[in-house]
């Protein structure tokens, strides 16, 4: 069977196959929700078993495919530039174009089709991180790379800027052989972590990462943890960026992948003043546009409140400062007296 041609040709980078047998995974996992680092993503644990058993989620799952997209938009502002520069938004690379769960969804059941059609009896379903599947660890068996000290999945050719996909089916396909791991003793990742969420090699406290402090957490963020924030608005790619592995990694010829709305280069004030009806239209399609208007705001607040000390962000601020959101008002308020106590 051609699967690895398909694949390419509906423009993955890279495919490999696994079995199902998640078994040295799942207690590693237990213990992560356990110890309650998953924060409140209760969906991490809402599904049992299922996420470290493929046949329990889709019955009769003999082996995963699993799939390789690079997202890295090859046009976009130097992240370690925007990063240094405090009045301007950061937001995370994987999210400045295409909400990238329709494009690999689409290509992933293109791909189901093109099996289904040369295989009699085929079943099977497809995700990409959009239920209880542990991708990272299909991946890792399938032979796509091996598990970074930050938990994403490394390639030696192709870093880590790229998205993960599967199918589960049912037919016995001949699988894989893992890679071996290269890390070595590098820890760059969890030195450079702003908020020190890689709290050991291989794990990470979620209720201190930007990542799900911007995009998850649907409340208050941690007043300890806003001055850390920076101007990260959306996501965090610091322990990516400091990658040596990342040196390999290619850019992605997806053209849904290309910025967007000039996210890649944006200021704070600007985004700041977008009322809700520019950003359901601004952000259509966008990963982004999931966090809703209200969580928007009270990220850029944060952020604004990091920024180097301006009339035109106090202003900013100020015209925020009676938002109908108590969540909106509270960092808001917080922003302001950062730049109160500053001038003081």
């Amino acid at each position: 069977m051609q699967i690895r041609a398909w694949a390419h040709e509906l423009g993955f980078q890279e495919a490999g196959i696994s079995d199902t047998d998640l078994s040295a995974a799942e207690n590693g996992l237990l213990e992560w929700l356990a110890l309650g680092l998953h924060g409140e993503m209760d969906y991490m644990a809402n599904h049992g078993t299922k996420r470290s058993r493929p046949a329990e989620l889709v019955p009769g799952t003999l082996r995963v495919i699993s799939l390789r997209m690079n997202y890295a938009p090859p046009a976009a502002r130097d992240s370690e530039l925007v990063l240094a520069d405090g009045e301007r938004a950061f937001v995370s690379r994987y999210a400045l174009g295409r909400d990238y769960h329709k494009v690999l969804r689409n290509r992933l059941a293109k791909l189901a089709d093109k099996i289904r059609g040369a295989v009699e009896g085929f079943e099977g379903r497809v995700f990409t991180d959009s239920a209880p599947v542990m991708e990272v660890e299909l991946a890792r068996k399938a032979g796509l790379g091996w598990r970074g000290k930050h938990t994403l999945l490394l390639s030696r050719e192709h870093g880590s800027w790229f998205f993960l996909g599967e199918i589960y089916l049912n037919l016995p396909l001949p699988v894989d052989v893992p890679q071996p791991e290269h890390c070595g003793t590098c820890t760059r990742c969890i030195a450079i972590c702003p908020t020190q969420a890689i709290i050991a090699p291989y794990r990470l406290d979620a209720r201190r990462c930007i990542s799900y402090l911007t995009i998850e957490l649907k409340g208050s963020i941690p007043v300890e943890l806003r001055h850390l924030i920076g101007n990260r608005i959306y996501g965090c790619d610091d322990c990516q960026l400091i990658c040596p592995w990342n040196r390999f990694a290619q850019a992605s010829i997806e053209p849904d992948f290309a910025v967007r709305q000039g996210l890649d280069d944006v200021s704070l004030v600007e985004l700041f003043a977008w009322n809700e009806d520019e950003f359901k239209n601004k952000l259509a399609g966008s990963a982004i546009y999931r966090i809703g208007y209200e969580q928007w705001l009270r990220n850029i607040a944060v952020a604004l409140g990091n920024a180097p000390q301006s009339q035109q962000i106090v202003n900013a601020l100020q015209a925020r400062a009676e938002h109908p959101s108590a969540l909106v008002r509270e960092h808001v308020a917080w922003a302001l007296a950062c730049h109160q106590n500053s001038s003081a």
